[in-house]
């Protein structure tokens, strides 16, 4: 059944939600119709963007609204600790434990949990949450006897769950079992002229907890406010209006001189790589220099590859003959598919007729490339080493860094005699 928009209305106001953005009602409008069921729910969405409202939304409005709601961040709970916190320990199972204790799983049966942060949860405390999900079997810490718990699971993340699938942080099995329903909560700059009511709900608020006069926005304040990105969203919001109210006490109608002293500076383009300075996962200019020399020559030899395979077998002999510091390494006898794990940057093939003055061309516009071929092979092999160095020479995740497939890493590792 359809939600209407005086339901939506009606849900907002009884949760404090804010706003009228389309992506905004559509994120209410699945937390309402998922309610009544037992279904577990993905919430994902930036930090600041009010997840955890949704989380309520959906425990208030189900059938379990009589039973305990409990909010839990899995980022702020230790990780030797975690397994006792949502599942509790025997006595005697690790030191401190001094006595039994019961988990929040335990507690809450009957009613909902909310795994905030849930991309932090540990491995091996996924595997559990797994059990609880399937089955609603769990185990307390040091105890081999098999409880049983009756809880609703939502989850929230700020983070790309399938990239920590690929990367191995996070379970496959446990991503498909908690995202049946997924709601994404917009960020602050996607709900457009929200931030004008939201803005103007948070003066109100603070002028009465600070009996003070609200402050209020001009024009060009307005357009100041809904151009900036805010990436911490309502919270940030919240922060920068209560730092206003409190501090702007001669002045209570703000312009855009008076906004802009308030905002933080923000870059206009985002940043594309770690300094030297930062963790060794970064990445530092020169390795975004070296790999785009890299790409380039790969894209150059795919290019040539394609020219070869539009003459027949005798006369790609030739051309190489003709041409062999342009064609060095290949082999004319060999056909070079262009494959889905290697694009070709260009496709030529339709474009070009079967003459030989059409080679002679290609030769010309790369002569140039060609000259610092062997400052490339140089940058390419260091690129390499560096990337199987960082990887502990694990090819695959090497490979996934330096943007080529296996194949081609195999390839060059073999090329530049890298092997162990």
């Amino acid at each position: 059944m359809a939600i209407t928009d005086a339901e939506i209305q009606s849900v907002k106001q009884r949760f404090g939600i804010i706003g009228t953005s389309p992506l905004l009602n559509n994120a209410v409008s699945v937390a309402i119709q998922v309610s009544p069921t037992d279904m577990s729910v993905l919430i994902t969405g930036e930090s600041g963007s009010g997840k955890e409202s949704f989380s309520k939304i959906i425990h208030h409005l189900s059938a379990r609204k009589h039973g305990q709601f409990i909010a839990i961040n899995c980022g702020s709970i230790p990780e030797g600790t975690i397994d006792s916190e949502l599942f509790g320990h025997e006595k005697g199972s690790f030191t401190g434990a001094h006595e039994a204790r019961k988990g929040y799983f335990e507690v809450t049966s009957g009613g909902t949990i909310f795994l905030d942060e849930i991309g932090e949860m540990p491995l091996g405390t996924q595997a559990r949450l797994l059990r609880v999900l399937e089955n609603g079997e769990f185990l307390k810490v040091g105890s081999s006897k098999v409880q049983k718990t009756d809880v609703r699971v939502v989850a929230a993340t700020n983070v790309n769950l399938m990239r920590n699938v690929e990367e191995g942080k996070f379970r496959e099995d446990l991503y498909y079992r908690l995202s049946t329903v997924p709601i994404y909560v917009p960020p602050l700059r996607e709900r457009g002229r929200d931030v004008e009511l939201l803005f103007r709900k948070f003066a109100s608020d603070f002028a009465d907890k600070y009996r003070v006069k609200p402050i209020a926005l001009t024009d060009d304040a307005k357009e100041v406010l809904l151009k900036y990105r805010f990436p911490g969203n309502i919270r940030q919001l919240k922060n920068l209006v209560e730092q206003i109210s409190v501090l702007s006490t001669d002045e209570k109608e703000i312009n855009a001189d008076i906004l802009l002293r308030y905002l933080p500076k923000q870059n206009s383009l985002p940043a594309l790589y770690k300094t030297a300075n930062n963790d060794k996962d970064g990445v530092s200019e020169r390795d975004i220099l070296y790999k785009v020399l890299f790409d380039m020559k790969k894209d150059f030899n795919d290019l040539k590859k394609l020219v070869l395979d539009n003459y027949s077998n005798q006369s790609k002999a030739q051309v190489v003959k003709d041409h062999p510091d342009l064609f060095e390494g290949l082999d004319a006898n060999e056909h070079h598919p262009a494959t889905a794990s290697e694009p070709v940057l260009l496709n030529v093939s339709s474009s070009l007729p079967d003459d030989d003055a059409n080679v002679e061309d290609v030769h010309d516009i790369t002569h140039e490339t060609e000259d610092d071929s062997l400052s490339i092979e140089k940058k390419e092999k260091e690129l390499i080493m560096r990337a199987l160095q960082k990887n502990n020479n694990r090819r695959k995740y090497a490979a996934r860094d330096l943007g080529i497939s296996e194949r081609t890493l195999y390839r060059k590792i073999k090329q530049y005699d890298l092997e162990e």
